[in-house]
């Protein structure tokens, strides 16, 4: 199994998945070009991509998923509440290209089984996923406003978790073009992580056996990936971690991919 986060940010979500002869994206929240762009950059393309898997349906998320379904027959998945709060911005789809799944259901997209758990979002029905393919597992996990106990159980022991560390909340608090209201949404329970939110999360991953994490859904204007590293870096430290052989830690960027995974 390859994993890639194409894109991760407040700017625009988007990442490969391929499994045998099965690839996938998870959310494609950027222009049609920008994610073929990007894809070609990691040696993948387009073609025969069997599915985008939509957590929730903000434009961080949605905006380029109907352009790459009309222009490469991709059909899109995602639960019921979510197509209803995204179908006009998606545009008009061939009803082949629209699948519905329960949330909490596991179903299969060629040889890659994918279960899916709901989050804290303000969203219609937001999810993440976990992705199973022989003896590996990737999952998904971001734009949460705590880190909920049925996540963690749904993710433990993943090989790979990508995880949301969104904002620093001294940056939020202090940001003059945020208004109250704006900044208490991030910071509520249906929100975004904190770095330290995210960091003690990462603790509890790795006591579940999960041995590589990946820091995503950065704020452009509410943190950096600086201090969201070092928060995750002095957490592991405290409690005794070594970071490299007990749990590996790296950063998905907002602006271009990331590092790509191979799991045996």
């Amino acid at each position: 199994m390859i994993y890639c986060p194409l894109f991760s940010g407040s700017s625009g979500n988007c990442g490969y998945l391929s499994a045998g002869d099965t690839r996938i994206l998870v959310d494609a929240g950027l222009s049609g070009r920008q994610i073929e762009d990007a894809l070609s950059t990691v040696g993948g393309t387009l073609d025969g991509v069997q599915g985008i898997l939509i957590t929730h349906e903000h434009s961080d998320h949605v905006k380029g998923a109907g352009i790459l379904s009309r222009k490469y027959r991709i059909p899109i998945y995602a639960n019921e509440a979510t197509w209803d709060a995204m179908a006009r911005s998606l545009g008009k789809l061939e009803p082949a290209m629209c699948r519905v799944f329960v949330t909490g259901e596991e179903f299969c997209i060629g040889g890659l089984t994918v279960q899916t758990f709901d989050i804290p979002h303000d969203a219609a029905d937001p999810v993440g996923y976990r992705f199973y393919y022989g003896r590996s597992s990737v999952a998904v996990a971001t734009d949460m406003g705590y880190v909920r106990g049925s996540v963690l159980k749904a993710v433990s022991g993943s090989d790979l978790v990508l995880w949301e560390s969104n904002h620093d909340i001294d940056m939020l608090r202090n940001n003059p073009h945020y208004s109250p209201a704006l900044k208490q949404r991030i910071l509520g329970r249906h929100g975004h992580l904190s770095n330290e939110s995210a960091a003690e999360g990462i603790l509890r991953l790795m006591d579940t056996g999960v041995r590589q994490v990946i820091l995503g859904h950065l704020s452009g204007e509410n943190n950096t990936p600086e201090k969201a590293m070092e928060v995750s870096l002095t957490a592991l430290a405290k409690a005794g971690a070594a970071v490299g052989s007990d749990i590996g830690l790296d950063m998905a960027w907002r602006d271009r991919p990331g590092n790509v995974y191979t799991l045996e």
